[in-house]
């Protein structure tokens, strides 16, 4: 079932891309022009080129990277009335008209259809002809007669023809057809000229009449008088044909005598000149006959040092060839091999470097992230005991105090490991402040200990209250004693 399905997918797609495949063939009808652009390669001199354009036949059209546009060659009618336009003569004409013009399918201008009229509409490129055909239709009256135009309408044409089709070129438009109907001015300077032309044509008209009727008369006295000279001529050409009869005949015999001697004549110098003709023939061939000898010994001689240079230079490339492959390319091996050592003991070096580097920042993070690690909970501990205390300063006395036996226990190491072997006091019996000297001594070394005071002032922290109260109280009470010379008793609280 899978395979089926599999097999319908795929003939789907294939259906798909032959249905898109021939919706992009585009087929040109013959009254238009298909123009693609896009991507479509270089033209004739080898440039890109802006659009490809066929007419008739059909093209395929590539997705995302071409498009396509059709020109419309069917003819167009323009009615261009020009007005006031100045002729040759300062006088105002008007040239009403009728041009039919239409989109060029030729090879050379259907290049520039494609390029100014692709995606104009049709009302469009009448509009831009017109404009050029008016521009073009002043410019040919501005250089004319009246009469000119007027009367000689095939130079009118021409001139409009010659000015005109370079211009349309241009635009990718040709000239079908152009009809100039009746020419009329605002002085009535043409209409004066017909009339001027008419009267003429009738007067020329009475004179041919009045010609005629001479023509006639003159005609019946040249018939008699013609007549009477062609009998006296006949009479006058039978003689003299007689005459020329005789000397036709005199100089033909004359004539054919001198003939044969020309002849005998021309016969002697053609076989001179034959004689002639063949000793310079053998003249020619024995030179021919040498030249060509010396011309192959020559050529042997050329052909033999040719071949000593071409050996010489065949030997010269072996020694080349030998000396390259027996000191060049053991060279080159010998320093490819140094530069691929040199490469793998550099690549090698910086790889254990790497390593080592990787393996020391590995190492180094991880005592990074331990002492954060134990920072983290050293804080969220004191933020714990701050909260339970109260406040900072709290906190830190319970800390000096839970650290008091530990303090004094370092202190009393510091003499636990001094050895006294031998004390002699020499007491003389009056120590003086009411004790002897041996309990002064006594005394004076035990308060060489720092108390409790002292401690919390190296900590940096002021002594609570309370301790600071039993504290005084505990001097007095020495004083007390010391003044009574008795011992002193330790003040304790509960």
């Amino acid at each position: 079932m899978s395979g089926i399905i599999l097999m319908s997918v795929v003939a789907i797609a294939i259906f798909g891309l032959i249905v898109t495949l021939v919706a992009r063939y585009k087929k040109c009808p013959s009254d238009k022009l298909l123009v693609v652009y896009g991507r479509v390669g270089s033209n004739k001199e080898g440039g890109k080129a802006s659009a490809k354009t066929l007419r008739g036949g059909g093209a395929f059209i590539w997705p995302v990277i071409q498009g396509y546009g059709f020109l419309d060659l069917k003819p167009m009618t323009l009615d261009v009335n020009l007005t006031g336009a100045l002729s040759k003569q300062n006088i105002r004409v008007d040239v009403p008209s009728t041009f039919t013009i239409s989109i060029s399918g030729e090879e050379k201008i259907k290049e520039n259809a494609s390029e100014k009229l692709l995606g104009l509409e049709k009302r469009s490129i009448e509009e831009l002809a017109r404009d050029i055909i008016f521009g073009q239709l002043r410019l040919v009256v501005s250089q004319m007669t009246i009469e000119e135009l007027n009367s000689n309408r095939d130079k009118f044409l021409g001139s409009i023809k010659d000015n005109l089709e370079d211009e349309l070129t241009k635009v990718g438009l040709k000239l079908l057809n152009v009809n100039i109907k009746d020419i009329t001015d605002e002085s009535g300077y043409i209409e004066a000229l017909g009339q001027e032309n008419a009267s003429q044509a009738i007067n020329e008209a009475k004179k041919s009449v009045a010609e005629r009727n001479k023509d006639g008369a003159i005609g019946v006295a040249e018939a008699s008088k013609e007549e009477r000279i062609n009998v006296a001529q006949s009479n006058n050409f039978a003689q003299i044909g007689e005459a020329e009869a005789e000397q036709s005949k005199r100089i033909k015999v004359s004539e054919a005598d001198a003939t044969a001697v020309e002849g005998e004549n021309k016969a002697r110098i053609t076989v001179a000149k034959s004689t002639a003709a063949k000793e310079v023939a053998e003249a020619e061939a024995r030179k021919l006959s040498e030249t060509a000898q010396k011309v192959a010994n020559a050529n042997v001689l050329k052909d033999s040092y040719q071949a000593e240079e071409d050996a010489e230079k065949a030997r010269a490339k072996k020694d080349k060839a030998s000396y390259y492959a027996n000191v060049i390319v053991p060279a080159e091996t010998e320093k490819e091999k140094v530069e691929i050592n040199a490469e793998a003991k550099a690549e090698e070096t910086r790889r254990i470097a790497k390593g080592e580097a990787d393996a020391i920042f590995m190492k180094m993070e991880a005592e990074a992230k331990g002492t954060l690690e134990i920072m983290s909970k050293q804080a969220e501990g004191f933020k714990q005991q701050i909260e339970a205390a109260g406040s900072a300063d709290n906190s830190v006395k319970l800390a000096i105090v839970d650290k008091l036996e530990t303090l004094y226990d370092i202190q009393s190491k510091a003499i636990s490991g001094i050895k006294i072997d031998k004390l002699t006091v020499w007491e003389s019996g009056n120590g003086g402040k009411g004790g002897s000297s041996t309990s002064n001594f006594v005394d004076g070394f035990m308060k060489s200990f720092p108390g409790y005071k002292s401690i919390f002032e190296q900590a940096g922290v002021e002594m609570p209250a309370f301790l600071q109260g039993a504290g005084e109280k505990q001097n007095e009470i020495n004083k007390t004693h010391e003044k009574e010379n008795t011992e002193p008793q330790l003040l304790t609280e509960d």
